[in-house]
């Protein structure tokens, strides 16, 4: 179906279509900034977030005003001395010495300190990251034992590359940070299906060997997550499929159907995945569950908003909101014909989704809570850009924009988009745009490390190339980093001399 048969499509749904719980903005239902309770919420988790939250924002929130201050000594005669003081007390690390000693030559190259500054601190939350997680991973009961009791051994998530869906496991979804949920961010939401059949082959193959503890009779599911503003629609959605909504949602339905033909073709009826659409509203986290009918089809027009759930259940007692949002979602099962589906949920997909909507109002609550309702930020505000393979140690909201990618070539489209964001939010203001490399290799593999430190170099020489404007007026910074998918190394920084002879 092209762009435009689709828009006719969904103009054709009223908004009070009995398959459609939404929409609606969960801060204007008691005002923004004015505290709340909503009976459902977990008070508890939400601190940990927020505590969280403080925790690394602060980390690269000081960088600016760090070298504010650094540059202004730059002309004093400890200078150095001065300026590593200061670092270590404002950053926790020291800056390049290099360009500290060569200042009184050329001036200090205060762009090249702030990516350093930018991936050093993003290295730091890599290291901290279990301990800044342990509480979310005892507290938070969307964990692993959880997915297996819904029937799932896997939990596979493609959100949009875009920032502000950085946090969507641990924050929109409250998912439990575990070896059950992976997370692969593309543009738009459309993951590659090719690599995506080689994932579920490989976890199907660990499932039938005993590999994953208790999956012998569990499924995976698929889940694809697109994006959209409540209150800028048509400025801040989706910048992939240009700010449009219906073809965001329509562009990653198809997408997870091509996954369930793929792997039906080449392996039988009966092979495919379960799958999942979710949309998000990256002004509020609200969310909309596209539910499945009994076949485990969706469609555009059946979901259930949880910004409608939060607004009708709040006051409630416990056990009468659960009631109420549980008879919500029925209604829209019951909803069958053209354009909505045949049946109910299977359990386990219903138990799964009713614990989704559920948890989403705890962040809805957050949202509330700390951002007046609504982020100050409903538009990009990313850190770097991430390009390769991205770190799941990681997930936090505009921490980067994500780029998925074995070469440039083949993710160019990704890598454009990132850099025309970036053009806008740092190089406009004189601020360099910061580009990690990374990628993954297993120690287990001979040789498969050194692999990976080429692929990083190459990748990395091609993006300069590409972007050699911005590269030579010192506008783009590269670095690179590799981690070990078996043991203990994570987000390694790397050298040019160091990659250069292969170490």
């Amino acid at each position: 179906m092209n762009t435009r048969k689709r828009l006719a499509a969904m103009r054709m749904v009223r908004q009070d279509s009995p398959a459609v719980l939404g929409p609606a903005n969960p801060a204007c239902v008691i005002g923004l900034g004015q505290s709340c309770e909503h009976v459902l919420v977990n008070q508890d988790i939400n601190q940990s977030l927020y505590k969280y939250e403080v925790a690394v924002s602060g980390r690269f929130d000081v960088i600016v005003d760090t070298l504010r201050q650094v540059s202004a000594l730059q002309h004093e005669a400890n200078f150095t001395q001065g300026a590593q003081a200061i670092a270590m007390s404002k950053l926790g690390y020291q800056l390049p010495a290099r360009i500290l000693d060569e200042a009184w030559v050329s001036g200090l190259d205060l762009r090249s300190l702030y990516s350093h500054c930018v991936i050093r601190s993003f290295k730091i939350t890599v290291d901290q990251a279990a301990h800044d997680q342990q509480a979310l991973r005892e507290r938070t009961p969307l964990n692993q034992r959880f997915f297996l009791s819904c029937g799932y051994h896997t939990i596979d998530v493609s959100p949009c590359a875009d920032g502000r869906l950085q946090g969507a496991l641990p924050f929109v979804f409250r998912f439990a940070p575990n070896d059950a949920v992976w997370v692969k961010a593309y543009a738009g939401a459309l993951f590659d299906v090719e690599s995506d059949v080689c994932d579920w082959s490989q976890r199907e193959l660990d499932r039938l060997s005993g590999a994953i503890p208790g999956g012998e009779q569990a499924n995976y599911l698929k889940v694809a997550v697109y994006h959209f503003s409540s209150s800028k629609p048509a400025q801040q959605g989706c910048a992939a499929h240009g700010s449009c909504d219906s073809v965001a949602m329509q562009s990653a339905l198809e997408r997870l159907v091509e996954l369930q033909s793929a792997i039906e073709n080449r392996f039988g009826r009966g092979a495919a995945p379960d799958v999942l659409l979710i949309g998000v509203d990256t002004d509020t986290d609200a969310i909309r569950v596209h539910l499945p009918d009994e076949l485990g089809r969706m469609s555009p027009y059946r979901y259930a908003d949880s910004a409608v759930l939060y607004r009708d259940t709040l006051g409630m007692a416990a056990l009468e909101a659960r009631a109420a949002v549980d008879a919500a979602v029925s209604r829209v099962e019951r909803t069958d014909g053209w354009g909505q589906g045949a049946g109910v949920m299977q359990p386990g997909m219903r138990h799964l989704v009713m614990a989704l909507l559920e948890a989403n109002l705890s962040q809805i609550e957050y949202v509330i809570q700390h951002h007046d309702g609504r982020y100050a930020d409903i538009g990009h505000n990313e850190r770097f850009i991430c390009v390769g393979e991205s770190l799941s140690e990681v997930q936090f909201r505009n921490m980067f924009y994500f780029a998925h990618l074995t070469t440039v070539e083949d993710g160019a489209v990704d890598v454009d988009i990132g850099v025309k964001i970036f053009t806008g939010l740092n190089v406009a203001r004189g601020l360099p745009l910061s580009v990690l490399v990374h990628f993954h290799y297993s120690s287990k593999l001979p040789g498969s490390r050194v692999r990976a430190l080429a692929r990083c170099r190459r990748v990395k020489n091609a993006i300069e190339a590409r972007y050699q404007s911005l590269h030579q007026r010192g506008f783009l910074h590269c670095c690179t980093a590799v981690s070990d998918t078996e043991g203990s190394e994570r987000c390694t920084l790397i050298e040019d001399q160091a990659i250069e002879s292969g170490h």
